[in-house]
């Protein structure tokens, strides 16, 4: 069970992690969970060149040390970088000491002031600790899943998915994982054709 447009009472209960990009401003904000990978890390960075698009690729740190030539290749071609734990830790269902070393072992790689928690699940206690260890932490959440993750989702679910809840300011969550790739391979070039006609640009948050 998952939500694709995160509901207000949900950013709510969590006034300090950040759920929208600036408002008021034609862009938004695409950002790509669990690569780097090899034949998906590469289509996505493919597809975003055709469309002049920058992106956010939130890094799971094993892939970085298996695939450092497609990490070099996401930061090279002018994406931004962020964290996203070493092992793709639930933080509901980790103690909080073992989930602040992971998160530090994939930070000595990203080395990023931004992170994501895989499956958006993380602990106030952990938030804090993180933010100790690292003060300029920013936690980046999101305001639209496409549900790209999901295999009993159409590809043409997932798109509507995406392009009837994106808006001025949406972070929008795709994963560059060989698991969202049928989905995210027919969605990705549609959705962003769609918005570029509508005016949109694509920036990094």
């Amino acid at each position: 069970m998952y939500l694709v447009k995160t509901p207000w009472l949900l950013k709510k209960l969590y006034p300090g992690l950040i759920w929208d990009g600036p408002p008021n401003t034609r862009c938004i904000y695409l950002t790509f969970d669990d690569g780097p990978i090899p034949i998906v890390t590469p289509f996505v960075l493919n597809i975003l060149k055709q469309y002049n698009a920058k992106a956010t690729f939130f890094c799971i740190g094993d892939n970085i040390t298996k695939h450092p030539d497609i990490f070099t290749q996401v930061k090279n071609e002018g994406h931004a970088i962020g964290n996203h734990t070493f092992n793709h830790l639930k933080g509901w269902d980790t103690d909080n000491n073992t989930y602040l070393q992971n998160f530090l072992k994939a930070d000595d790689l990203t080395q990023s002031p931004l992170f994501r928690p895989p499956y958006g699940r993380i602990k106030k206690a952990q938030i804090k600790l993180l933010k100790q260890a690292r003060p300029q932490l920013k936690i980046i959440m999101w305001n639209v899943l496409s549900g790209d993750f999901d295999t009993h989702l159409t590809p043409d679910a997932c798109l509507k998915n995406v392009i009837k809840h994106t808006r001025e300011g949406s972070i929008v969550v795709f994963h560059d994982s060989l698991k969202a790739y049928p989905r995210l391979l027919y969605t990705l070039p549609l959705a962003l054709d769609y918005w570029s006609k509508k005016g949109y640009s694509f920036y990094t948050l």
